[in-house]
C-alpha cells in the first residue's frame, strides 16, 4: 500500500474531506501553495504519522490573502504567529498556513516553488514543499520537547542520492554547522549507508570547520541557540547580555515577535 493511501486511511473522513475542501479552494483561487509536515514526510520517506494538522506552505505577502479566502468559505482563522504561521479550524483538526519558520530563517521565497515537486497528497495532484527545504526549516528544531533530527535522517536515507545538496548547502548558508551535525548524526544512525552523502559534502564542511577552527574567536558576544530552542537559550539573552540573532537587523524578527513566540512556549499565549 502506498503512503498516500496509508495516510488517508488513518484520517477520518471528515478530515480528509476539510484537508481536500482547503486544497480545492486555493485551487479554485489560483493561490500558490505547497503541501509540506507530515503528509509530505510519508510522500518522501514512507513513515506515516496523523498530527491532526496540515501543512501548506504559501509565500509571506499570501498568507493573510489565504487567511481572509478560508474565511470567506467559513472556516474559523486566525494570524497565530505574524512571523511565521496561521491557521483555519474546522472541528477538532485544522490547517497551518505556514510562509516561514519559528525563529524566522528558513522564509517562504520562490525557489520553493521553483524547485517543488507535483506529488499526490489525500488523491490530489499538488506542488510538495522540497525535501531540500524540508531539511532547511527542519534542521533548527531542537528543543527539549522535539527534535526533528530523526525525520532528517530518514529523508536523507530515502533522498539523498538525488538532492540538489549544492542548493542545501546554499539554503543553510552562514548556519551550516547545523547541517553539518545533522550529516555527521546521519553516519551514526546509518553506518552502512553514509554514501548518501556525498564525499565531497563531507569534505567541503570538515575543510570549513578547520579554517572557522584555526580562524580567531568572533569579537562578538552572540549566542545562536535562539535559532534552535526559543526557550532554553533565554538567560543567555536576557542575563548574560548575549545578542539575539533572530532580531533585525541580522535576523528577521522583530521583539515582540520574539516576546509572543516565547510567551506561546511559557503557555502564556
Amino acid at each position: 500500500m502506498s503512503a498516500t493511501a496509508t495516510v488517508q486511511d488513518i484520517l477520518s473522513p471528515e478530515a480528509a474531506e476539510f484537508y481536500k475542501h482547503v486544497v480545492h479552494v486555493l485551487q479554485a483561487e489560483k493561490v500558490p501553495f505547497l503541501v509540506g509536515g507530515a503528509y509530505t514526510l510519508a510522500y518522501y520517506t514512507g513513515i506515516v504519522r496523523h498530527t491532526k494538522d496540515f501543512d501548506l506552505f504559501v509565500r509571506p505577502q499570501d498568507a493573510q490573502g489565504v487567511l481572509d479566502l478560508l474565511a470567506a468559505h467559513g472556516y474559523q482563522t486566525e494570524m497565530t504567529f505574524p512571523h511565521w504561521l496561521g491557521k483555519a479550524f474546522h472541528a477538532d483538526e485544522f490547517c497551518d498556513i505556514i510562509f516561514s519558520s519559528g525563529n524566522g530563517v528558513a522564509r517562504v521565497d520562490d525557489a520553493w516553488f521553483e524547485y517543488a515537486p507535483l506529488g499526490e497528497i489525500l488523491g490530489e495532484q499538488v506542488l510538495l514543499s522540497p525535501v531540500e527545504e524540508m531539511i532547511w526549516s527542519k534542521g533548527f528544531v531542537i528543543e527539549r520537547e522535539r527534535f526533528d533530527g530523526a525525520d532528517i535522517c530518514h529523508l536523507l536515507r530515502a533522498r539523498g542520492e538525488v538532492f540538489d545538496w549544492r542548493r542545501l548547502l546554499d539554503r543553510f548558508g552562514p548556519h551550516w554547522r547545523v547541517l553539518f551535525s545533522h550529516l555527521v548524526l546521519f553516519g551514526f544512525v546509518y553506518p552502512g549507508e553514509r554514501d548518501k552523502v556525498p564525499q565531497w559534502v563531507m569534505a567541503e564542511l570538515t575543510q570549513r570547520l578547520r579554517d572557522e577552527t584555526a580562524a580567531p574567536p568572533l569579537e562578538e558576544k552572540v549566542c545562536q541557540g535562539t535559532l534552535l530552542s526559543r526557550v532554553q537559550y533565554l538567560k543567555d539573552i536576557s542575563d548574560w547580555g548575549y545578542r539575539d540573532p533572530r532580531v533585525g537587523p541580522h535576523g528577521t524578527m522583530t521583539p515582540r515577535d520574539v516576546w509572543w513566540w516565547t510567551a506561546a512556549a511559557n503557555g502564556q499565549k
